[in-house]
Parts: C-alpha cells; sequence; structure tokens
C-alpha cells in the first residue's frame, strides 16, 4: 500500500491515505448491498446502478482530494472569509426557493444537471475556517484576545441558526466542534460557559415549546423524535418514528460477533436508508461487531493521526484547521454509529466517507484533502530542516 501511495506521488500522512482507502472500498461493499431492494423500486431492479454511481462518485471524491491536498493551506486561510459569506448566502437561498425533500428546505437544485446541493456541507467547511483563521490571528502569550470571541461566535450564531430550523443535527455538531476549538484556542472560560448556557436554554426551551410552534423548521421533529428515544412504552415500539430504531437492532443483534458476510443482510429490505443513515447497522448486521469496531478505529485513528500533525504544527491556523476538521468528521462519524446502535435519538447524519450519497462525500473528500495539506507541508518543513542540521554538521 505505501509502494502504492508513492507511486501515485501522493502526498502527506500515508495512514490517512490508507484510511481513506479502506473507508472507500467498504463503501462500495455496502452500498452494493444494501441498496438492492431500492434498485427494484426504483431502477426496475438493476442493481448495479447504484454500485457504479457510488464508484464514480468515490472517484471524483479521490480526485478532490489529490487537488485539494496539492493545494498550499496558505490559500485556505486567505479565502475563508469569502468561502463563509457565499455559504450564508446559499444557506439563505436555500431557506427562499430551495428544494423541500424530507420536509426540509436545505437543497439547492443546479439547473440543468439536476445535483441537489446541500449548503451545510459547505457552511462546515467554511466555518471551520473561519474559527481557525481568526484564532491563530488573536493568539496571544498567555491566552486569546477577547475580541476573538465576538469574531467568532457571531459568524457560528448565523450559521447554526441557518441549518438548526432544518437540520438540528448538524447545527449541533458544528456548534460543538467551534466551541472545541474555542477551548483549545484558549477563549476566555467565562465566554465560552455563559454562550453555551444561552444556546442550551434557548435550544430547550424550543423544544419544550415545539407543540405551540409546529411550523418553524423541523422543532416539532426533533422534539418527537426526542421523546421517542426516552419513551420505553411497549406500546409505542412499533409507531413509524421507532419503526427504523427497531430495525436498526435486529441487524445488531442478528449480525452477532463475526456477521453474516457481506451480501447477506436480511434488515436491508426493512431497514429505510440501510445505504446511508443506517449504513453502519448493515456494516455490524453483515461483518458483525468485529467488523463494526474495525470501522469504528479507522475514524479514532484518523482522529490519533490529526493530534500528531497538530503536535508537529509550528504555526497556529494549521493546527487549528486540522484538529476542526478531525473533529467534525469523527464526531459525524461517531453519531451515525450511535444512531444505529441506538444510543442517541435519531439523526440524519451519513457515515463519512461510507455511506451513498454526493454532497456530504465531496465535502467530507475536501477536508480529507485540506488535512493532508497541512500533513504534506509539515513533513517538507521536517525535511528542510533535517537537510539544514545535515548542512550545519
Amino acid at each position: 500500500m505505501a509502494k502504492l501511495i508513492k507511486n501515485l506521488n501522493l502526498k502527506g500522512d500515508k495512514v490517512i491515505w490508507i484510511i481513506i482507502f479502506f473507508l472507500s472500498m467498504i463503501s462500495l461493499l455496502v452500498v452494493y448491498s444494501s441498496t438492492g431492494t431500492l434498485a427494484y423500486k426504483v431502477r426496475g431492479g438493476n442493481t448495479s446502478y447504484f454500485f457504479i454511481k457510488q464508484l464514480l462518485l468515490l472517484g471524483g471524491c479521490f480526485f478532490i482530494i489529490y487537488v485539494v491536498h496539492r493545494i498550499p493551506y496558505t490559500v485556505y486561510s486567505s479565502s475563508a472569509n469569502i468561502v463563509l459569506v457565499i455559504s450564508i448566502g446559499l444557506l439563505i437561498l436555500a431557506k427562499l426557493v430551495g428544494t423541500n425533500l424530507n420536509d426540509a428546505s436545505r437543497w439547492i437544485t443546479i439547473p440543468g444537471i439536476g445535483f441537489n446541493f446541500q449548503p451545510s456541507e459547505l457552511a462546515k467547511l467554511a466555518l471551520i475556517l473561519h474559527v481557525s483563521r481568526t484564532l491563530s490571528r488573536y493568539q496571544a502569550d498567555e491566552s486569546c484576545k477577547k475580541e476573538a470571541f465576538w469574531h467568532i461566535v457571531i459568524p457560528v450564531g448565523i450559521v447554526c441558526l441557518l441549518i438548526f430550523l432544518d437540520d438540528f443535527s448538524t447545527s449541533v455538531l458544528l456548534g460543538g466542534v467551534c466551541y472545541l476549538l474555542m477551548f483549545i484556542g484558549r477563549i476566555a472560560k467565562k465566554y465560552l460557559f455563559g454562550s453555551v448556557g444561552v444556546v442550551l436554554g434557548l435550544v430547550i426551551i424550543l423544544i419544550v415549546m415545539a407543540p405551540l410552534l409546529p411550523s418553524i423548521g423541523r422543532v416539532q421533529t426533533v422534539r418527537s423524535r426526542i421523546v421517542n428515544f426516552f419513551d420505553e412504552d411497549e406500546t409505542n415500539a412499533n409507531n413509524s418514528q421507532n419503526y427504523q430504531v427497531e430495525q436498526a437492532k435486529i441487524a445488531v443483534v442478528s449480525g452477532g460477533i463475526f456477521g453474516k458476510f457481506p451480501g447477506n443482510s436480511t434488515q436491508r429490505n426493512f431497514l429505510p436508508h440501510p445505504y446511508s443513515d443506517f449504513i453502519y447497522a448493515i456494516i455490524l448486521e453483515e461483518m458483525g461487531w468485529i467488523g463494526g469496531f474495525v470501522i469504528l478505529s479507522f475514524y479514532l485513528i484518523l482522529m490519533y493521526r490529526a493530534g500528531l500533525i497538530v503536535r508537529k504544527c509550528n504555526r497556529t491556523f494549521p493546527a487549528f484547521l486540522v484538529i476542526g476538521l478531525a473533529l467534525s468528521i469523527v464526531f459525524q462519524a461517531l453519531t451515525n454509529m450511535a444512531v444505529s446502535v441506538n444510543l442517541i435519538p435519531v439523526t440524519g447524519q451519513p457515515l463519512p466517507l461510507v455511506s451513498m450519497g454526493g454532497t456530504s462525500l465531496i465535502f467530507t473528500s475536501a477536508a480529507f484533502g485540506m488535512i493532508l495539506s497541512v500533513s504534506n507541508w509539515v513533513n517538507e518543513e521536517e525535511k528542510l530542516n533535517e537537510e539544514a542540521k545535515v548542512n550545519e554538521g
């Protein structure tokens, strides 16, 4: 594998490249297995259609990662504010004239090709870029200047509010990543604790009052999912809200330790969205708990490798950027897995680089590319330092 990476002239952390490769292979395998029923419903039984589509998408994703990782990370720093403004504009546009999918106006349909674009995925990248740039600009000797908090919290509030009305889980994950970046960036704790208290209070009030506000976004849906998650009444177990949870439980339990092996899933015929939101349940059914642990370990190793890259950074922006992007990818993965094993209420988070999809795959690939761009820069810096030491000797 290392030789292949060298032959393809792939720069940056080799372990991360290996993780990308294996997640992509698992994606092809599980998407092909889990889309059989969907293929018969919408493609006249052409079971290879979604496999080929995912293969082409992953090929495009590899191209995106390759291009992005060859661009110097300084370009991302200088373009952070521009990308943020564009993403906010697209979020507003999606609210005004967006395509309604799953009772939420969070998509923009590109004319001519009919591709549905999700602005919140671009907003995630833009916000992490902005927060990383702002924290790096306002770093002082012992802490981060207080001006940084307001330069961060206002854009974060605007973006998360625009996303919150249609996609509660994405706004919470994005807000959490930005909050952790501010904590790591040494923003004063009084600002951090005060802001999180205000946000939690507003969210709780909104969810509690949801029955009186049924027309505001998907607040009512969020409330019902939370209520159903904590409602253990057996009469509620088979309603439409909890049907997917019950089917996911069956998939997890029936897979056992070693699984039924790829292609032998039965719950793919009953579980809604087995190729996206609940793809981890299909992985556990076909590859067993061992396979599920291997998938989990890939994301944890990614977090570890990101930490190694950060330790080698001698500049603040690339360090914040890598840790922010890695946290975003890993938190999303953990959320998808937690939903599949019923640890948290149902959300609509895909498994990064594994679930079938378009927008999520594209911007996850861009995030991987940015991490590898910083890794490449770190490696080049190390080589230059070693050469300097040799010349001095």
